[in-house]
């Protein structure tokens, strides 16, 4: 392993350098955060872009921000260094089967998905991985990272501060034209919204995310950003609005496609779009905008 970053698409803030992923950050690879301390490093998230790199960065410690594939895909680079996870996200990092239960996929594409995890995402499970909780320090000298719980993604999906820097690192609140993603079965729309309400809250130098975006400079950027990304919410609960305005069932919610483009050859896809607008369908049940007209069958008001 080596302290140096040879990857021209890293770019250094200070003592936190991001290591920039193969294909501008984009799924299923994605930009991992190194903060070099004065006694400690710390890597944040390491990615499937690591493996193809010509020496890996040097870390004491790894920090996963939340459980899921793309952001663990790593940590097998890193057998002996110690590993953090939220304590909400804790049990997908010790077992396969507590992975699985994150997403809550149907039984026909689970078990493919399943050895996608270990096959293409090197998942390998750390019974020793220990947690940690919202407010938390790690205090690397010098340089201190601290635990913002920010859930709605996974239940114990957390940004990062990281101080003197002023880098918030934002995990997979991305700022992408893609919105925020809350299809999972440990996923929570309305924790999502509660959580993009706090991040606003956040005023700081840098801005960096997993995927896409890489880095955002000044807090006027980062507002511009949140809030196209927050505005996704609404865009998709407006058009699941217009088209039950002739009555459908959930069926026909998931086929039409609210978070997917028809066509994107996405396996899980049905999945998602089921527990994501049935989410919306709830929600909009109680506010009395949509009615159930018949068993299963909705039609907004």
């Amino acid at each position: 392993m080596s302290d140096a970053h040879d990857n021209p698409r890293d770019r250094s803030l200070g003592r936190v350098t991001v290591l920039g992923g193969d294909r501008g950050g984009r799924y299923p690879h994605g930009n991992s955060l190194l903060v070099a301390g004065s006694e400690e490093t710390l890597l944040i998230d390491p990615s499937l872009s690591l493996i193809g790199r010509a020496s890996l960065p040097f870390t004491d410690r790894v920090l996963n921000s939340h459980c899921h594939e793309d952001h663990v895909a790593g940590n097998h680079l890193y057998p002996k260094a110690p590993l953090l996870l939220h304590e909400a996200d804790l049990p997908g990092i010790r077992s396969l089967d507590a992975m699985m239960e994150i997403y809550g996929m149907s039984p026909r594409i689970a078990a493919a998905f399943r050895q996608v995890l270990v096959d293409d995402f090197h998942y390998t499970p750390r019974p020793d991985a220990t947690a940690f909780r919202d407010g938390d320090v790690f205090d690397l000298g010098d340089v201190r990272v601290r635990v913002i719980h920010a859930p709605g993604h996974t239940r114990g999906h957390c940004v990062l501060h990281v101080e003197p820097e002023d880098v918030v690192y934002l995990g997979d609140i991305d700022l992408s034209s893609f919105g925020p993603y809350y299809g999972d079965a440990w996923s929570s729309l309305e924790d999502f919204e509660r959580t993009l309400a706090q991040v606003r809250e956040i005023d700081a130098r840098w801005y960096a995310t997993f995927h896409h975006i890489g880095v955002v400079e000044g807090r006027d950027a980062f507002l511009e950003r949140i809030d196209r990304f927050a505005a996704v919410i609404g865009t998709r609960e407006r058009r699941l609005v217009e088209f039950l305005a002739e009555p459908h069932t959930v069926d026909e919610i998931v086929k039409h496609r609210f978070v997917y483009r028809p066509g994107d050859p996405v396996p899980f896809a049905d999945d998602v779009e089921r527990r994501s607008m049935t989410q919306h369908l709830d929600r909009l049940l109680v506010a009395g905008r949509v009615e159930e007209v018949e068993a299963g069958r909705y039609r907004a008001r």
